[in-house]
This record gives structure tokens, C-alpha cells and sequence, in this order.
């Protein structure tokens, strides 16, 4: 049988979104957003400082949505991210009060000390959950769910559900700086952890792996992988994720808490499968998730210009919008199989 190989540009453009419908979809909402945006509130949406504080704000539930993301791909979920961040911002809060001198600055060592002892937290905590999912079979909703409010009964335990503060402004300064004057240092973080993730899904012998796990566990290890090592690897670097993005917590707030960020996880499984990540594994792409947490950034940032529209309302928002991103993609994925199915019995 043979496959007609589209000529015109609208035959490419149509194969290209029929291979792709999510990454399109995501594209032509933020152009939809973007120009009401500018048809309605112009002078105060596209300002340079407004873009400038989103790209600062979102990489702290931008990188635990990555690791959530790597998370589904092998089938799996990741809940605990919020609770690895507030414990990881904690204790490292702690240190830094102890790093912090009398003059009210850090050592030259105190931030890189900080930030590679939240890597190694995080790889911990991630091999604890690792761990629940892989040797004793615990459903990773559950298990995830559970070391989650394990994580943040730790941090009300050691905080008695006080901020942690009094440190060194330094830590904030430092974090909450801009290249150049221009782009944010937290956007470089997230950045430079998305690039290190692409790279291993799509040019490594690992994502190769993940993304077999995720379309069938057995078939993987009949395959002669080892289950247990990738799904140990694969926690280990959503939690690692999630600790970055409590630090970037700890910056942005220049403090630590217990319930800081609850609504991230909410955001966090919404931006995934908005970014075309399958619940049940096996498929999923970083661009989308990374579009879908510029669309939800856009999205949240618009709603608060327009004051007559309640915050409280965008969790409302969030939760349908969840809901009806996974319809559309039980409908988008049910008539792709019928076509296909169609076609075969020609």
C-alpha cells in the first residue's frame, strides 16, 4: 500500500497537525489569548516588566511539571512534588540561617552549597517514592499522594506552620536577579533542566526505555529492561525537579512554609496532559508541556488584569479546564483510531 507524500503547503500543514494535534492546539490558543489580550488590555499586558515577572514566576511550578511529566510518560504520576519543594525550601532555609553572618550576607560558597544539597534531597526523597511504586507495587497515585502529606507533616512538624526567614537577603537577591539586565535568572534554571530532560527522552537510550515502559510494562521487561531501575531513576528526577523549584520557591518568597504553593499540583497534572502527555503512559512530548505552562502563565497573568474577575475563581478555571482538555483528547484520540481503522478495511 502506498502512502501519498503531501505537495502543497496545506497538505504539509495538515499532516504536520494531524501528526501533532496537541503541540497545534496549544499554539493556536495562546495566539487566540494573546491577541484578545491585545485587543482588550494592551497597555497593560504588554509591558516588559509584566513579561519579565511572568517568566520569573513560573519556573517553580514549571520544573515540577516537568517532573510530573516524566512521571507519566512511564504510566505514573507524581503528587508529592509540592511537599518535596516545601521541605527542601525548609531545610535549606535552616542552613542559610546558619550560613547567614553577622554583617547580614552569605559566604561566596553558601548558594552553590545550598543548591547541591537540594539535588541530593531531592534525589532522596524521589528514590523514597521510587521506591513505594517499584518494590512494593503501591498504585504511584497513592504512593505519591501519601509521601506527599508524609513530606508536609515533616515541614509543619519542624516549622510548627511558621514561615522560616531571617536569613540573608542574599539568597533572593541573587536568585531574583536578570541577566543582562534582561532575563530572568529563574527562567535560566528551568531552561537549563529543560533542555537536560529533552535531551534525555529524545537523544538518549533512557527515554527510549521510559516511553516503552509507559506502553507496557511487560512488554518492557520481556524486552530485558530493568522496570525497577527506570522507575527508581525516573522518580529520582521529578523529585530532583521539584526541590529546584523550591528553591525557586524560597527566592521568590524569600521565606519557607509548609503551604506554600498548594495549588501547583492541581497545575501541575492540568499542564502535562494540557501538554499532550498521555495518563496512561507511553507518549508525550516536552515541547507541549512547556507551551501548556506558557499558556497557563498567559492565561492566569490575563485573568488579573481585568479586576472584576475574582482570583478565587481561577482554580474553578483550572479544574474544567482539566477536565475538558481530557474529553477533547478521549474524543481527538477515539475518531484517530476510528479513521485508522477505516482506512485499513478499504
Amino acid at each position: 500500500m502506498m502512502v501519498s507524500t503531501p505537495t502543497s503547503p496545506i497538505q504539509k500543514f495538515q499532516q504536520m497537525y494531524r501528526n501533532d494535534r496537541h503541540l497545534w492546539r496549544l499554539i493556536l490558543m495562546i495566539a487566540i489569548w494573546m491577541l484578545f489580550m491585545a485587543i482588550t488590555r494592551f497597555n497593560r499586558f504588554y509591558t516588559m516588566i509584566n513579561f519579565q515577572t511572568m517568566a520569573a514566576q513560573f519556573p517553580e511550578f514549571g520544573l515540577m511539571s516537568l517532573g510530573v511529566m516524566l512521571c507519566m510518560i512511564t504510566g505514573g504520576i507524581d503528587l508529592s512534588v509540592v511537599g518535596v519543594a516545601n521541605l527542601t525550601s525548609i531545610l535549606m532555609a535552616f542552613i542559610l540561617i546558619n550560613l547567614t553572618t553577622a554583617s547580614g550576607g552569605l559566604p561566596g560558597y553558601a548558594i552553590p552549597l545550598v543548591f547541591l544539597l537540594a539535588i541530593l534531597l531531592g534525589a532522596a526523597f524521589g528514590l523514597f517514592n521510587g521506591l513505594l511504586v517499584s518494590k512494593f507495587h503501591i498504585p504511584p497515585i497513592l504512593a505519591t499522594m501519601g509521601s506527599g502529606e508524609l513530606f508536609t507533616g515533616i515541614c509543619l512538624a519542624i516549622t510548627n506552620g511558621n514561615a522560616v526567614s531571617k536569613f540573608s537577603r542574599t539568597y533572593a537577591n541573587t536568585i531574583n536577579n536578570r541577566l543582562f539586565d534582561l532575563i530572568p535568572v529563574q527562567l535560566i534554571f528551568f531552561i537549563v533542566m529543560a533542555v537536560v530532560i529533552w535531551f534525555l527522552l529524545s537523544k538518549t537510550v533512557f527515554g527510549t526505555k521510559l516511553y516503552l515502559l509507559g506502553t507496557s510494562e511487560t512488554a518492557a521487561k520481556f524486552s530485558g529492561l530493568n522496570n525497577t531501575r527506570l522507575i527508581l531513576q525516573t522518580y529520582m528526577l521529578s523529585a530532583i525537579c521539584a526541590a529546584l523549584g523550591g528553591m525557586i520557591m524560597l527566592a521568590n518568597y524569600n521565606s519557607a512554609r509548609a503551604d506554600y504553593g498548594t495549588v501547583y499540583t492541581l497545575q501541575c497534572v492540568l499542564i502535562v496532559v494540557l501538554g499532550g502527555v498521555n495518563p496512561v503512559g507511553g507518549k508525550g512530548r516536552i515541547s507541549g508541556v512547556v507551551l501548556a505552562i506558557i499558556l497557563l502563565r498567559l492565561l492566569e497573568t490575563g485573568l488579573n488584569r481585568f479586576p472584576k474577575i475574582s482570583s478565587y475563581y481561577i482554580s474553578l478555571i483550572w479544574g474544567g479546564v482539566l477536565i475538558l482538555v481530557m474529553v477533547l483528547n478521549y474524543f481527538t484520540e477515539n475518531n484517530h483510531a476510528f479513521s485508522r481503522l477505516a482506512r485499513r478495511n478499504k
